[in-house]
């Protein structure tokens, strides 16, 4: 929920915050960025407050500049956690001595906070995790090697996995989490990834053709041990036509 400092409370909306799960796509492993604070033994997904005179989106999107240090990344609002009690004694006196916090503003963090969930699928090789202190750790995680997470965050990271699978079946999946450069076993393996079953080779090629959104580039991939593949890139107009018209298919 609090990934620093803010200066003065009364900018941001009391009892709202904003929660962002970010993908990455790396060494075959689909990889979520992380967080950890010198008082915390557990991580956290990176989030933060809302100012009051921002939209929720939009402050949604400055999380993912500052931790990934990239813009026009892919975000999808995917659900809202509001338990009475999911905040309940996290910010105790180890937590408010570690961050200043003067005793008069000690009930607006300790007050209940409904946070919205995001999920972000952002290139891994482009994006630079950016920490908020020299403190703090960041660190992209194998999202089946997840540690113990703070607070409701591991639930939050579950369902925007499910969503995610999801959606799989509703619109394309890779244009963000993919290089400029691919190979259909490339492509094949991240959709496996995400779904954690294997696809048949014969009906992914059909149904991911059938789309209509790969170009066919008139270059293989080097420095393969075997018969190199031929590379693909995404048409980005098709691909952006898919994505807002959706698809009628599953995997």
């Amino acid at each position: 929920m609090l990934q620093g400092v803010i200066e003065n409370n009364a900018n941001y909306q009391p009892g709202l915050s904003i929660d962002c799960v970010i993908f990455g796509f790396h060494d075959n492993q689909l990889k979520v960025l992380l967080l950890k604070t010198p008082f915390e033994s557990k991580w956290s997904l990176p989030g933060g407050f809302v100012p009051i005179d921002e939209d929720i989106d939009t402050a949604a999107v400055t999380v993912l500049n500052v931790r990934t240090g990239i813009e026009g990344i892919f975000l999808r609002q995917f659900a809202v956690f509001g338990k009475v009690k999911r905040n309940d004694k996290h910010f105790n006196d180890t937590v408010l001595d570690y961050l200043k916090i003067p005793q008069q503003e000690v009930k607006w963090f300790t007050q209940r906070f409904i946070t919205i969930g995001y999920y972000a699928l952002v290139d891994f090789l482009k994006a630079v995790p950016q920490k908020g202190n020299h403190q703090e750790t960041i660190s992209w995680i194998d999202h089946k090697e997840v540690p113990e997470l703070i607070l409701d965050h591991k639930e939050i990271l579950d369902k925007a996995l499910d969503t995610l699978r999801t959606e799989l079946n509703l619109m394309p999946i890779g244009y963000n989490l993919l290089p400029e450069k691919f190979t259909i076993p490339e492509l094949q393996k991240l959709y496996e990834t995400i779904l954690d079953r294997k696809l048949d080779r014969r009906n992914f090629l059909r149904k991911i053709t059938h789309i209509g959104i790969l170009n066919k580039l008139d270059e293989k991939k080097s420095n393969v041990a075997h018969k190199a593949p031929n590379l693909y890139s995404f048409d980005t107009q098709k691909y952006q036509e898919v994505l807002k018209n959706g698809l009628n298919q599953g995997w």
